[in-house]
């Protein structure tokens, strides 16, 4: 049996993930579950930080007119698609990272000593190394929207399930539990096992991509969707 493979993320990203399918071979169906929407929040000066530090592309997409202020400045950029949308926005890419922000600061020799993180409501702390302080500001909010009664149908014959956060995963299982979806006929595909542990357990299968990449969770995508019932990792 082949399962049809469903992404649920919010827009742009569901059609992102969508075209990025197509060119792997795989046909994904798009059911965004949630909306991004931008919050009012305090810019602080350019020149009270060195850089900034971004966890999603969101905060370029909803940050507002107060990021012009900040072009030219060094941006740390939590994967490719982030660093793309930094320096559309006119920032200076200083690194990319591999999917996980804390492994990015992790990895840099010489951060600047005053970092501005500018994030979604929903967002994994971070620590700092010692020396580096970050100013957090909150730009956007994800927000969950009802399962439709077509895509509850959907899942209903057996599905596989793409999961790019932990509250993408939270809110998904919360929503199956509500009409009573059978999970034993669902897999999912976790882009890391901190989105997987989220999604707690009962599932036909879950598994985590190889690292949090959506290349490397599209080929456990293709992998999964021709798999036996109940295999799990």
């Amino acid at each position: 049996m082949t399962l049809p493979i469903i992404t649920i993320r919010p827009e742009p990203g569901c059609a992102a993930t969508v075209a990025a399918g197509r060119d792997a071979g795989l046909a994904i169906e798009s059911w965004p579950l949630f909306e991004v929407r931008p919050l009012a929040w305090d810019a602080p000066p350019a020149d009270s930080f060195d850089a900034l530090l971004l966890g999603s592309a969101n905060a370029l997409r909803h940050g507002g007119a107060g990021l012009g202020a900040y072009r030219g400045k060094p941006a740390y950029a939590v994967g490719d698609a982030t660093g793309r949308a930094a320096e559309a926005a006119g920032l200076e890419l200083a690194a990319t990272g591999r999917g996980v922000l804390q492994d990015l600061i992790d990895r840099q020799a010489n951060l600047p000593p005053r970092l501005l993180r500018i994030t979604g409501a929903e967002h994994v702390p971070v620590t700092a190394p010692q020396g580096v302080t970050i100013l957090t500001r909150i730009a956007y909010e994800s927000v969950a929207q009802t399962l439709p009664p077509e895509l509850a149908e959907r899942l209903a014959g057996g599905a596989l399930v793409l999961l790019h956060s932990a509250a993408a995963a939270r809110h998904f299982t919360s929503e199956c539990s509500r009409p009573g979806i059978v999970r034993e006929r669902i897999a999912l595909a976790a882009l890391g096992p901190r989105i997987a542990a989220a999604a707690g357990d009962g599932w036909r299968s879950i598994r985590s991509a190889e690292e949090p990449r959506e290349p490397a969770l599209l080929a456990l995508a293709a992998d999964m969707c021709h798999e036996a019932p109940h295999a799990t990792d």
